[in-house]
Parts: structure tokens; C-alpha cells; sequence
């Protein structure tokens, strides 16, 4: 039995318990904390190192120039696409319109977005073994960059510092597949706890938000992931969703972009994304797209504008769509950060804070999704970028592997 066979069997098993459990089923969460325990144990020497073999292994400092510039311009379009959908579903749907729920007013501290400057100084660390300490990714990536160029360029004499960086990922690559094979278990243990908290109670009154989210994370995947790759890579979008579904699955109950990084880089492996790509590629996504999030800012800072009877101009919209774009891409891969990002979005239009608390009860719910959809564009992308390299092996046994420095 697939991988992908045995994670959905564990998803469907898992919200077939939560509904049948309720609250109890708690009981099974201590399996889907170990996995996730699992997978934080090998997430930075796994970034790290994929990222220095996939920087060194280019060969080509003007190559990896290329490839980053691909990967960026690839988030980027996407994110605003994104937003635009969330956007568009808001005003349709209209979720918030006629709503009147009771809101506790509390105070909530705003999240206002740094300055440019301020975040291109934020991703030099001055001290690489506190990033790493802190697990800061975007630190973590641009030393692993830095690193890998550095072998590039010192050439022969730095050979003995790729073949151990190398070494190290192929040991990490073999740890992740011993992980993956509890992922079934450690997926049953999420959902079942989610949907045996949550229950169906907490679904009903803010339905039309969540149908509105999920409807647009669908759509997203459908038109712009699955029309990305058959354009550029000239896959099946059957193909590519049945190769990318055990990360989207795993993304989906673990609501975390970085912890599901390596079934990601496992799964578009088997999409024929060689690693010289792959190990570019997606970690550098896992930290900075967030299309998902980006679609559901969209659409609940209209929720909320709805639901105050507030009306927000083409302007203000615009706006959204920028500030959801730069926000996003800020945003961390770990569950609940998109909630902490919306404040942003909101102050950029001068929308109430208190809104935050409309959907503070379902975030769990509507993470679920936006991460799931993140992971999915991860994938897409490195699916094109290898195309446009021409590094799509047409199967596994053919792909091409990252040639040493």
C-alpha cells in the first residue's frame, strides 16, 4: 500500500473517531504530537543542509540567481492571485452580511509590519547557532545560502565540506523516510483530536467563512497550481494532485508549512523534481509562500468589514491585496501565525481588532486549509522551476541527482 494510501486511510479514520468520540478522543493527540515532535527533530539540520547542497550543487552562481529569482517571482504572482480570489469569494459570498454575533471586546495588540529595511537586516543573523537555536528559518536559510555559495566558489579545496554537508542530508533524507512511515498514525491522532474539539457545533454559525476559505483554496489549487504545471511543465493536474496529496494531507492536520517539509520534498521527488531543485526550492517556500494565508486574509478582513456593517472601498481592497502579499511572506510556517498576520491586514485599512475574535474560534479550522494549500503551491513550484530548468525527470528512476562541486 501507498504512502498516500495509508495517510488517508489515517485522515478518514481520524475524523470518523473525532465525530464519534467527541472531546475524548484526546486520548489519541499524544500520536500526533510525537510525530510532530519527529518531524521538529530533523527540520533545521534538514533545511540547513538541503539548502547548502542544493546552493553548492548548482555550480553556478548565476544558475541559482536564476532559480531564486523563478522561486520569488513564482510566490509572488501566486500570493496576489490568491488574494484576489479571497477578495472576489468575500464580496459573493458576502459571509459577514446580516451576521450579528456578540463580541467580547478585548484588547489586541496590533502587529504592525516592519519597514523594508528593517526586514532585509532581520534576515542576516549575526549569530547562525541562535538562529539555529531559535529555529529562525529565514536566518537559517540565508546562512545556508551563503554557505553553499561560499563551497562554490572556494571550489576544490572546500570539497571535503560538501561531501559532509551531503553526507548529513542523505542521513537526514533516510530519517525522514523512518518518520514518514508513522505518519498515518500521527495524522489519525490530529484530526481526531480536532474534530472531537471542535465538533460540527463550531462549524455551523461561521459556515459561510469557512465554505468561502475552502471553496477558494479548491479553486486556487485547481486553476492557478494545477494550470501552472500543466503549462509549464506540461503535467497531468491529475498527476501532479495525486503526487503532491501526501503533503497536502499531512499539511492539512498539522497545520504546519515547515513541519511538513520533508514529505513535501519526498513528494515531489517522486514527481521527478530532481534535489539540486527540490532542495532549493522548498524550503525557501516553506518559509515564504503562504497563498493560503494570503486568500484567507482576504476573505475575513471582508468577513469582518461585513460584520461590523462596514463597507470597504476598491481602494481599501487594493490595499488588502498588497499588504496580504507582503504580510504572507513574513508570515511563519507554525500553526496560528496567519491570525497574528491578520492584524495587519486590518490596521492597513483601519478595520476593528476586536473582529479578530469572530474567527479566533475556527482559525484551527480554516489553517487547516490555508496550510494545505501552501504546501500544494510549494510543490507546484518546484515542479515548474525544475521544468523550466529542464530537470523534470519524466519518472523517478530517471531524475537527475545534484552534481558534486
Amino acid at each position: 500500500m501507498k504512502l498516500h494510501t495509508k495517510i488517508l486511510i489515517g485522515f478518514a479514520a481520524g475524523i470518523a473517531a473525532g465525530a464519534l468520540l467527541g472531546p475524548t478522543a484526546s486520548v489519541v493527540k499524544p500520536l500526533g504530537d510525537l510525530f510532530l515532535r519527529l518531524i521538529r527533530m530533523v527540520i533545521v539540520p534538514l533545511v540547513f543542509t538541503s539548502l547548502v547542497v542544493g546552493a553548492a550543487g548548482v555550480g553556478d552562481v548565476r544558475k541559482l540567481g536564476r532559480i531564486g529569482g523563478k522561486t520569488i517571482g513564482f510566490f509572488l504572482v501566486t500570493t496576489a492571485i490568491a488574494v484576489i480570489i479571497g477578495l472576489l469569494l468575500g464580496n459573493i459570498i458576502a459571509p459577514g452580511v446580516g451576521l450579528s454575533i456578540p463580541v467580547a471586546v478585548e484588547e489586541v495588540e496590533a502587529q504592525v509590519a516592519p519597514s523594508i529595511v528593517d526586514t532585509i537586516l532581520e534576515l542576516v543573523p549575526t549569530n547562525p547557532f541562535v538562529a539555529f537555536n531559535e529555529m529562525n528559518m529565514l536566518q537559517i536559510i540565508v546562512f545556508a545560502l551563503f554557505f553553499g555559495i561560499g563551497i562554490t566558489l572556494v571550489g576544490k579545496i572546500a570539497q571535503p565540506a560538501y561531501d559532509f554537508v551531503a553526507a548529513v542530508a542523505e542521513i537526514m533524507y533516510k530519517l525522514v523516510a523512518i518518520i514518514m512511515e508513522f505518519a498515518p498514525f500521527g495524522v489519525f491522532g490530529l484530526i481526531a483530536h480536532t474534530v472531537g474539539s471542535h465538533g460540527v457545533d463550531i462549524l455551523l454559525p461561521l459556515f459561510k467563512v469557512i465554505f468561502a476559505v475552502y471553496l477558494g483554496c479548491i479553486l486556487h489549487a485547481l486553476l492557478v497550481y494545477s494550470g501552472s504545471v500543466s503549462v509549464f511543465a506540461k503535467m497531468s493536474p491529475l498527476r501532479f494532485i495525486r503526487g503532491i496529496i501526501p503533503a497536502t494531507l499531512v499539511a492539512f492536520s498539522s497545520c504546519s508549512s515547515s513541519g511538513t517539509l520533508p514529505i513535501t520534498m519526498k513528494s515531489t521527488e517522486e514527481l521527478g523534481v530532481g534535489k539540486s531543485v527540490s532542495s532549493f526550492v522548498l524550503p525557501l517556500g516553506a518559509t515564504i509562500n503562504m497563498d493560503g494565508t494570503a486568500l484567507y486574509q482576504g476573505v475575513c478582513a471582508l468577513f469582518i468589514a461585513q460584520a461590523y456593517g462596514l463597507e470597504l472601498s476598491l481602494a481599501q481592497q487594493l490595499a488588502i491585496v498588497l499588504t496580504a502579499t507582503l504580510a504572507s511572506i513574513g508570515t511563519a510556517g507554525v500553526p496560528g501565525a496567519g491570525l497574528v498576520m491578520l492584524t495587519m491586514v486590518l490596521t492597513s485599512v483601519n478595520l476593528p481588532l476586536e473582529g479578530l475574535a469572530l474567527v479566533a474560534g475556527i482559525d484551527r479550522i480554516l489553517d487547516m486549509a490555508r496550510t494545505a494549500i501552501n504546501v500544494t503551491g510549494d510543490g507546484a513550484c518546484a515542479v515548474v522551476v525544475a521544468a523550466t530548468e529542464g530537470e523534470l525527470a519524466a519518472s523517478r528512476a530517471d531524475k537527475p541527482v545534484a552534481p558534486p562541486v
